[in-house]
C-alpha cells in the first residue's frame, strides 16, 4: 500500500478502509510517513471530510497504535484524559 494513494483516494471523495486507516494511524505513529505527505492526507480529510465509520475506525486504529492500560478490574468508573499540548 502506498500513502499516496491513500492521499489522492480521499482528496478525490473516496472512503477509507479499516485497513487503509490501521496503515495511516501505524506510520504516523512510528514515524513511516513523512510529515509532508501526512500533512497532505489531513488537508484532504479537512476538504473532503470523514463519515462517522472513517472516524471510528481511525480512533480505534489510533488507540491501538501505542500502550494501552487493561482496567477491567477496576470495579469504578473510569475517566479519560488527553491534551493536544496546549494547541487546542
Amino acid at each position: 500500500m502506498l500513502f499516496l494513494d491513500l492521499i489522492a483516494k480521499k482528496r478525490d471523495g473516496g472512503r477509507h478502509t479499516p485497513g487503509e486507516l490501521a496503515f495511516v494511524a501505524r506510520g504516523a505513529a512510528k514515524g513511516l510517513v513523512p510529515d509532508y505527505q501526512l500533512s497532505a492526507w489531513l488537508m484532504a480529510v479537512l476538504c473532503r471530510g470523514m463519515d462517522e465509520p472513517e472516524t471510528v475506525e481511525l480512533t480505534r486504529a489510533m488507540a491501538a497504535s501505542g500502550e494501552t492500560l487493561g482496567l477491567g478490574a477496576l470495579k469504578r468508573p473510569k475517566a479519560d484524559k488527553h491534551s493536544t499540548g496546549g494547541v487546542g
